[in-house]
């Protein structure tokens, strides 16, 4: 089975060998990265990493800002893409943990009695307090969120989606496939949710502006979960905030993002099993000298932005209020306020 994962980097490099490393083990067998304006050695690490066989890399083709959906169109036209059995669009914080089987897309595929597309929902893992960034795994050093089912008050969680190739597809989003319009009902595609459920109608027909990218967490995570570390170290927040959003240019992360996504009430650390297997891949990559000295580049480029960022009063004065940040989101400080709860 060929799956192939598409994504899109900015100023990712520290992070990149993990995910590829990550992925690989749960059975992608192939990776098209695009990227633009890198500062951090990302493109040199993705063209050495494909000198190798092991991904490709294209220049992000769009014009104007919209980054990540005119990276879809183009992947679209992409053998990479045409040949493989699956797609599977996500980005580089982001991790499918999959809870069945042998831990691989392939037994999440089976379990879900082999639909056209499987929409996995988000569990947002928080920054928990940890500032410093360290090279080494993510999904090892950060390990607290929400309640899965509860996300700033909502019960509907975005989700990100696994497409099989005869999926009758329009386009591409970020999030889930479109299908073709006037498709007849009989002709729509079998579609789950990560336990293997029908995704709800509104939700598979695009009908609520709303329900678009989400549905309600309850019950969808049986087979399933895509772990969201958006927050990362709070060094790391820094950096990714001078950074901007690679979907949309100079996008601001503000207090309320960070809140959003800083709830730790919950413990998790079920995708601490693919660690053993994980550490031999990073140290099998990262036995190729050129691929481990461009990764320790990128990470020393990440440091020293982060050094260059705190030196500058306005930078330093969010680095301590977001630390000082209440760890609830702004929605549910609302709700406490209008119930006489907190003031």
């Amino acid at each position: 089975m060929r799956i192939t994962a598409i994504t899109c980097v900015k100023n990712e490099g520290p992070f990149l060998l993990e995910w590829i490393a990550f992925n690989r083990l749960i059975g992608v067998t192939d990776h098209l990265f695009y990227s633009n304006d890198c500062s951090d050695g990302t493109d040199r690490l993705l063209d050495a990493l494909m000198a190798r066989g092991i991904v490709r890399h294209l220049p992000n083709p769009a014009k104007g800002r919209n980054y990540q959906m005119e990276a879809l169109k183009d992947a679209k036209t992409q053998d990479i893409v045409t040949r493989a059995d699956w797609v599977w669009i996500a980005d580089v914080d982001e991790f499918l943990n999959i809870h069945t089987g042998d831990h691989t897309i392939p037994a999440l595929i089976d379990a879900c009695g082999n639909p056209q597309a499987i929409s996995v929902t988000f569990q947002f893992f928080a920054n928990a307090g940890i500032e410093r960034f360290e090279d080494r795994p993510v999904i090892e050093q950060f390990t607290r969120s929400h309640n899965p089912d509860l996300w700033c008050g909502e019960t509907a969680i975005e989700v990100k989606s696994l497409v099989r190739q005869d999926f009758p597809l329009k386009y591409f989003g970020a999030h889930r496939p479109f299908f073709r319009d006037k498709l007849a009902k009989k002709k729509r595609p079998v579609w789950t949710d990560g336990s293997g459920r029908p995704v709800p109608h509104r939700f598979l027909v695009a009908a609520n502006p709303r329900r678009i990218r989400k549905f309600p967490a309850k019950g969808a995570r049986a087979f399933a979960t895509l772990n969201h570390y958006a927050l990362r170290s709070l060094d790391s927040y820094l950096v990714k905030n001078d950074r901007g959003d690679v979907n949309r240019e100079n996008r601001d992360f503000d207090d309320t993002y960070w809140r959003e996504r800083n709830d730790d009430a919950f413990l998790d650390r079920s995708i601490h099993r693919y660690l053993p297997d994980l550490g031999k891949a990073l140290d099998d990559l990262k036995s190729d000298p050129e691929i481990k000295a461009l990764h320790d580049d990128a990470v020393a480029a990440h440091i020293a932005k982060r050094d260059e960022l705190l030196a500058q009063p306005a930078n330093a004065t969010m680095y301590e209020q977001l630390k000082a940040a209440p760890k609830i989101s702004p929605q549910e400080e609302a709700m406490l306020i209008e119930l006489g709860l907190a003031s």
